[in-house]
């Protein structure tokens, strides 16, 4: 099937296959003569195990590593395990994070009870203050996170 074929077959777009091409998720695909991509059902499946990997949020490196244990169904999968209680805190971590930020909303919320004149809104007036940043200095609640115990080098390692 041609790019179009699985995008439609697996729910990707088009751009993000070939993404996942350029990353080394994904992998070379034979092309025809007219120099399409051609894939077949083992590139819909890895797809789909992509996908849904991302879906659980996990970061591109996460992936590989799994993809690595994958590609090596003999070997043993205590690194998926120890790779999915890391996201697992991860995840958590950023519910905390979110439950904290709730609360700080519905504390601004309470700043301005009634509608008035913006030179006077209680909440524009707090927003100025350096109080909502986060004690660790950054002003974002997430970004990607990163393992330094489950890189795919360290997989590569941990199998040789």
């Amino acid at each position: 099937m041609k790019i179009g074929e699985l995008a439609r077959h697996t729910g990707a777009q088009v751009e993000t296959i070939r993404y996942y091409e350029r990353e080394g998720l994904l992998p070379e695909t034979a092309r025809t003569d007219g120099n399409y991509r051609i894939y077949g059902p083992a590139h819909a499946d890895r797809l789909r195990f992509i996908r849904n990997c991302r879906s659980l949020d996990m970061t591109l490196d996460e992936i590989r590593l799994l993809l690595c244990f994958k590609d090596s169904p003999a070997e043993n999968c205590g690194g998926v395990n120890d790779l999915l209680d890391e996201h697992i805190g991860h995840v958590a971590s950023r519910i905390r994070e979110l439950r904290q930020m709730e609360r700080q909303l519905r504390d601004l919320r309470e700043l301005c009870k009634v509608a008035r004149d913006a030179g006077h809104c209680g909440i524009l007036n707090e927003l100025k203050r350096p109080s909502l940043h986060r004690p660790d200095g950054t002003d974002h609640m997430w970004g990607p996170h990163k393992s330094e115990n489950f890189r795919p080098s360290a997989a590569k390692a941990r199998r040789s």
